[in-house]
Order: C-alpha cells, then sequence, then structure tokens
C-alpha cells in the first residue's frame, strides 16, 4: 500500500504542479478566456488515464495463464523504463520546468483553441499513463487484493491534489529538488521489485527459463501471508523465494540506477566567482630619447 501511495503522490504532485503552472500564468497574465480548453483538455487526460487502467485490468482477464504472465511481465519491464526516465527527467527540470511550460503555452496561445486543449492534454496526461501502468504492474507484484493497493494510491493523489492547492495559493513553499530527490530514490527500490516481478512473470509464460533455480528460500523465517512478509511485499515487492534471474535482474538495475540517481548532476554552479581573466598585455610604450 505504501508503494502505491508513493506512486500517486508523485506523479499526482507533478501532475498538480503542471495545472498551477499552467492556471497560475493564464490568471496572471489576464488570459482566464483560455482557461476553459485547458481544463478540457485536463478532463479529457484524467479520462484517458481511467480508460488505459480500465483496458489493463479488465482485457487481460479473458487471457489465458500463460498469455497474462506474459502480458504482465512484459508491461511490467515498460512501466519500470518509463518511471526510471520519468525520475530522471524529473531530477533534470525540476529547476526550469516552470519556463519551459510558459514557453509551450504562449506558443499554444498563438495557435488557437485546439493547441491549448492539446498542451495541457499532453502535459496531464502523459503522468496519467504513467500512473495507471505503473500501478496496475504494482498491484501485481504486490499482490495485497484490490481494496490495498486502490486506496494507497487514491490516498497518495488526494494528498497530491492538496498540496497542488496549497502551492497555488502560496500557503506552502518546500524545496521541489529535495522532495523529487528522496521520493524518485524510494521509487527507485520500488521499481526493482517491480521489476524482478516482471522476469518472475516470464519465466512463468515459459519467454524465459530458470523458474525452478531458486537464490534462496526462506519462506519459514518470512511467511508470505505473516503482517511483516505482506508489509515487505507491498512496500518493496519482496518475494522470500526468488529465483536467480530475479536477484540478478533486481542487483543489476537497483545498484547502478540509484548510483546515478544520487550522483551529483553536471553543470552545477559552484558558487565560486570565476577567477579574473589576466590583463591583455598592451604594446610598450616607446623608450624616451636620451
Amino acid at each position: 500500500m505504501f508503494g502505491n501511495y508513493l506512486i500517486g503522490l508523485r506523479e499526482g504532485l507533478e501532475a498538480s504542479l503542471v495545472v498551477c503552472i499552467l492556471v497560475a500564468y493564464l490568471v496572471k497574465t489576464d488570459r482566464r478566456e483560455a482557461l476553459r480548453p485547458v481544463w478540457l483538455g485536463i478532463g479529457i487526460a484524467v479520462a484517458v488515464s481511467l480508460a488505459f487502467g480500465a483496458a489493463l485490468e479488465f482485457g487481460s482477464q479473458e487471457l489465458t495463464f500463460e498469455a497474462q504472465e506474459l502480458l504482465g511481465g512484459s508491461l511490467s519491464i515498460i512501466a519500470v523504463g518509463l518511471v526510471t526516465w520519468m525520475i530522471f527527467w524529473m531530477r533534470r527540470t525540476a529547476r526550469h520546468l516552470k519556463g519551459e511550460l510558459h514557453g509551450k503555452l504562449d506558443a499554444a496561445l498563438r495557435m488557437g483553441t485546439g493547441a491549448l486543449v492539446a498542451t495541457a492534454l499532453l502535459a496531464v496526461g502523459r503522468e496519467g499513463l504513467e500512473t495507471a501502468l505503473f500501478v496496475w504492474a504494482s498491484v501485481r507484484a504486490g499482490g495485497e487484493g484490490r481494496s490495498g493497493p486502490l486506496i494507497g494510491v487514491l490516498l497518495g493523489i488526494a494528498t497530491a491534489l492538496v498540496l497542488g492547492w496549497l502551492f497555488y495559493r502560496g500557503a506552502l513553499r518546500i524545496n521541489l529538488a529535495r522532495f523529487f530527490k528522496w521520493t524518485g530514490s524510494m521509487l527507485v527500490v520500488v521499481a526493482a521489485g517491480v521489476l524482478a516481478y516482471g522476469v518472475h512473470d516470464l519465466q512463468e509464460a515459459r519467454f524465459l527459463g530458470g523458474l525452478q533455480d531458486k537464490a534462496f528460500d526462506i519462506t519459514s523465517t518470512i511467511p508470505p501471508d505473516s503482517w511483516y512478509g505482506t508489509l515487505l511485499k507491498g512496500v518493496f515487492n519482496f518475494q522470500p523465494d526468488p529465483t536467480v534471474v530475479q536477484v540478478s535482474v533486481w542487483a543489476l538495475y537497483l545498484i547502478p540506477t540509484m548510483l546515478f540517481f544520487l550522483a551529483p548532476q553536471r553543470g552545477k554552479a559552484t558558487g565560486r566567482p570565476a577567477p579574473a581573466a589576466p590583463p591583455k598585455a598592451g604594446p610598450e610604450p616607446a623608450a624616451k630619447a636620451p
């Protein structure tokens, strides 16, 4: 449940920030007539995301077991790739996201109503589709039933909406770069578990081998149906009897991804003044005649 709450919080906050920036810019520049197409684009994005999530959930139920596992494993890997890209993208663009959105909105205002709808649709729809796909994959990996993950996501989105409103009203100011760094670090851990479970799905679909080659088995120490086993699985997608391939993929993803994510970004200002350039040597004055 915590992992899904984190997904809903982070993705919801990104979408809320995008909406706040778009709406505040139109209000401050006295272009309120453009708010309607922007809200229309946001509404379409939400509807498309919900429809996508419903298609993933109900469309896969008609497939055979092997087909379900193959689809689930493939989409889990795609979801991890998208979330990893999103984490690094937000890490790189968090500081100048406002200016980037203002530029796109200015261009859309010059082009007309359709461009405004498309701008809001694409800006919010991307977050919605990523959320639907990653939550679906995380629910399959967590195996908490239907209500727990859904409640976690809804609580995360509700928290994000409240924070977005407070940002818009100017009542809340936090270091967004630091916030996205910490939540991104936790999402890398969650994504590693989803990736490992996706590989397990491909093994059960007989697309990959090694299903019987267990790396370890501590089921007797951490029973899956115990409260702490359920907690570990819900938060980290922990499995007490993973295969060798699962553990290998988990480590090969988690370690380098976390190192790259936490590494200092290049091109940051050091705060030290640049050294002054040495004065150019001019022509020496001519020697005076004695």
